[in-house]
């Protein structure tokens, strides 16, 4: 199923090939602020329609994680990283996905502040 998600602005608009079988809430001291609720495919699956450096990046701790946002709006819709396996993943926000009933997906909690 082909999703479409933005920022707030839409500054930031991008395509994301996937089922949603789950998202993840993590309590890390950058996502418990946000409040992402996240969904990770590998990071071909997400096609940007708007060019790359309309996104800020931000990242902090061991730097291994791209956490991208609109400088204009705010809003992080997507992070991009590696797995375990070296894998590149994209961690898409999946409440900035267009016409998703969140109530539909199950959260997985996750305890990022331990890690």
């Amino acid at each position: 199923m082909l999703h479409t998600g933005s920022c707030h602005c839409g500054r930031i608009r991008f395509e994301v090939e996937g089922e949603i079988d789950g998202a993840l809430s993590c309590n890390c001291s950058i996502c418990q602020r946000k409040g992402s609720l996240l969904w990770f495919v590998p990071h071909e699956k997400l096609q940007l329609k708007t060019p790359p450096d309309a996104a800020a990046s931000y990242t902090f701790n061991k730097h291994v994680i791209k956490h991208r946002f609109c400088p204009v709006c705010g809003m992080h819709p997507y992070g991009e990283g590696v797995d375990p396996k070296g894998n590149r993943i994209a961690a898409i926000n999946i409440r900035c996905l267009e016409g998703l009933d969140l109530a539909t997906v199950p959260v997985q909690h996750f305890d990022g502040r331990s890690k």
